[in-house]
């Protein structure tokens, strides 16, 4: 075939958010300032949840895990440092950015049955979710995430890229490397849409019915204060569950007609750069536990 007597690209070119180097320059320096200050952030999220004991339980113990998810899948996307990238460094970032994000989808599954548990049968909390179900279910949501991971990339990375090798995004990200190949995407478009449903709207639709269950039994609290204090257990969770779903889902479940390249490089930059720092803020402010052991640790 024609294809095969084609050149095959052996590294890719990141066109990024701007060509212009004044600009350049400034996004460096604000990404650079938000990802020291993510890092920070999610660190000492682990540290605080290690050294205080109030804080070992399991909804702190998923915590940790999206605490190191966040920090890893920003150093997932700090592994292109320059525009040229070779192709198995595109293809190891594209991996692990979809491996992460992946495990989190589930991880807030499992945060939010946690929250379910928490709220509707409180007294057994600790019982239901002891330790050993705590490993097992983040096992599952590092292995489900890596394993989804590995099937899109490996399709993504049998298309042939021949002489294309301009990637017109931030990163190596999913949709903008597939635009690359010199042969019909229908088919590997179709098994990448497959398998992102699998990991996006299963984990989703677990999260919906939790808080379905979550909400039926707030409803049937008879005191403003019991409502107002199972409402707040859940706050933080959800808002998170509304800005990570949200923004993937607008991404990658739609139909061709679907958001711009500069809309997704957007989606890409407050994914990978501005969800990671949001994570503990909101943990932090919304949290009483949480602002109790600062206050516990800074006396």
């Amino acid at each position: 075939m024609e294809i095969d007597n084609q050149t095959w690209v052996r590294e890719f070119i990141l066109l990024g958010l701007s060509s212009d180097w004044c600009t350049q320059i400034s996004l460096f320096s604000l990404f650079l300032v938000t990802y020291l200050m993510t890092v920070l952030g999610n660190c000492l999220i682990v540290l605080l949840i290690r050294l205080d004991s109030r804080l070992h339980t399991p909804m702190y113990f998923f915590l940790t895990n999206l605490s190191l998810v966040d920090v890893s899948y920003l150093l997932a996307h700090f592994l292109a440092e320059h525009k040229a990238i070779p192709f198995q460094s595109c293809a190891a970032q594209l991996f692990f950015s979809l491996a992460l994000g992946g495990i989190e989808f589930v991880l807030l599954a499992v945060m939010a049955y946690d929250r379910h548990v928490a709220v509707s049968d409180h007294l057994r909390y600790l019982a239901i979710m002891h330790g050993g179900l705590c490993a097992r279910l983040a096992i599952t949501s590092w292995v489900s995430g890596s394993i989804n991971s590995l099937v899109q990339t490996a399709i993504t990375f049998q298309l042939p890229m021949c002489t294309n090798k301009f990637i017109d995004h931030i990163s190596c990200e999913l949709l903008a490397v597939v635009r690359l190949a010199c042969v019909d995407t229908s088919s590997s478009e179709a098994a990448i849409m497959v398998s992102s449903i699998v990991l996006l709207m299963t984990p989703f639709c677990l999260v919906l019915l939790s808080y379905i269950w979550i909400i039926s039994t707030i409803l049937k609290i008879q005191s403003r204060e019991g409502r107002n204090k199972a409402f707040h257990t859940c706050a933080s969770h959800l808002t998170v569950v509304a800005l990570c779903y949200g923004t993937t889902i607008f991404t990658y479940i739609q139909p061709h007609s679907g958001p711009s390249v500069l809309q997704e490089k957007l989606i890409s930059v407050f994914y990978a750069i501005v969800m990671p720092l949001l994570n503990p803020v909101i943990y932090s402010l919304r949290n009483k536990e949480v602002k109790g052991a600062w206050h516990k640790l800074l006396e």
